[in-house]
């Protein structure tokens, strides 16, 4: 790597998008970002801002009908802003791989041994690690000579004990089919424990966190001293928390009933409880502010849905109490932690005895900077921390490539 490659382009490949970003290292500033979207239907979007220059956003929309013409197109709007793929400053790139199992505890440079273990996780991740997997490909092809840098939304949880990873089923069952509690979410979940740490101006090994991540998914970490102890998602990310459209915690035999009463194949339950339950299971909705907009017009569907969804948050936060013995704060973070003063001030409300608080006026400022919502004298910090998976992603690409 040259001594001028500072320059590191995060890709974030789903199913029918791809999301990115390229950054300066230097200083951790956005030179542009982007969205492909509706990739493989009749009328792809693709939205460009270039952030360097300061100029207008651009967005185009015409069929694009796979990954490796989207990062084409990609490629050919960085150009246009002197920021081409082909540019001796892009040290990197890197990519958010969902899934990686036992195996890959930190980010990897991407070889063909690297991808085949990838591909081999394919049936504990058939939504997410496909559509890495060609992203990478993809990005191969277009720069073969450039470090390609795999960075897994799991590995931040690896540290979890047996204890906490395990699920009680046959053991020889469970090891055949690497069944077990993975997590997810890991890159916010360890950018947001460690920003919480600056915060509270201590080193990360010193602070006990609790980690809230609310978006449409959403997840909890008990992470003690930088490390993750336990998580609420597991083998999948269906696991855990109320979500925009997926259950969370269930009795398991919800599942055999609804085969055996309703009738339910295994496909039908799989979409029910991922994409049809939730916040919009319940409600009808899954944008926070819509519910928040229902329940102040009297909408008592919406106000059960909150409340299922605030009494879920609750029990994380005590169990975690419980796991960490001690907590230095409570983060809440992603699109519904970081805008939705409401879910906060519920979830902390009756946790007075575990030494949480929230201030009215502190938690109603909105802001793009970390922050502390709770009162001095409160005994456990309330922090709002903005996550930043796309810059934790290049941080961890770059330390790895410039090693």
């Amino acid at each position: 790597m040259t001594a001028n490659a500072t320059r590191v382009l995060v890709l974030n490949s789903g199913s029918s998008s791809v999301k990115y970003q390229l950054l300066d290292m230097r200083d951790g500033s956005r030179l542009a970002a982007g969205l492909v979207e509706r990739i493989g239907e009749e009328t792809s979007r693709l939205t460009h801002t270039p952030l360097a220059t300061g100029g207008d956003k651009r967005e185009r929309e015409a069929r694009i009908a796979g990954h490796e013409e989207a990062l084409k197109a990609v490629a050919d709007e960085l150009s246009a802003d002197g920021l081409g793929l082909d540019s001796p400053e892009l040290a990197a790139i890197g990519h958010r791989v969902v899934h990686g199992g036992l195996k890959f505890t930190e980010p990897t440079v991407i070889d063909d041994a690297v991808l085949k273990e990838i591909e081999r996780l394919v049936p504990v991740a058939p939504l997410h690690n496909p559509a890495n997997i060609t992203g990478i490909r993809t990005a191969q092809a277009l720069r073969p000579d450039l470090p390609q840098v795999a960075v897994f939304d799991t590995a931040f949880h690896t540290t979890m004990p047996e204890h906490a990873a395990r699920y009680a089923i046959d053991v020889e069952t469970a090891d055949a089919h690497r069944i077990r509690r993975y997590g997810f979410h890991g890159t916010s979940h360890a950018y947001v424990s460690r920003k919480t740490a600056e915060l509270l101006g201590k080193a990360p090994e010193d602070v006990n966190v609790i980690v809230l991540h609310l978006g449409n998914g959403a997840s909890a970490s008990a992470v003690a001293g930088g490390r993750c102890v336990d998580t609420s998602m597991g083998l999948t990310p269906l696991e855990g928390l109320v979500m925009g459209t997926r259950s969370g915690d269930i009795d398991p035999a919800v599942v055999f009933h609804l085969k055996r009463v309703a009738g339910m194949d295994a496909d039908e339950i799989d979409v029910l409880l991922n994409k049809k339950s939730g916040l919009i299971g319940l409600c009808g909705d899954n944008d926070m502010r819509e519910i928040r907009r229902r329940i102040d017009e009297g909408d008592q569907r919406a106000a059960l849905a909150f409340d299922i969804y605030i009494h879920r948050l609750k029990k994380y936060i005590g169990a975690y109490s419980a796991v960490l013995g001690r907590v230095d704060a409570v983060a809440f973070t992603a699109g519904v932690g970081e805008n939705a003063a409401p879910v906060r001030e519920a979830a902390v409300k009756g946790l007075e005895e575990l030494g949480l608080a929230v201030d009215a006026d502190l938690n109603s400022v909105r802001s793009d900077e970390a922050r502390l919502i709770s009162p001095e004298y409160a005994r456990v910090a309330v922090a709002v921390v903005p996550t930043d998976e796309e810059l934790e992603i290049a941080n961890q690409t770059y330390a790895l490539v410039s090693n």
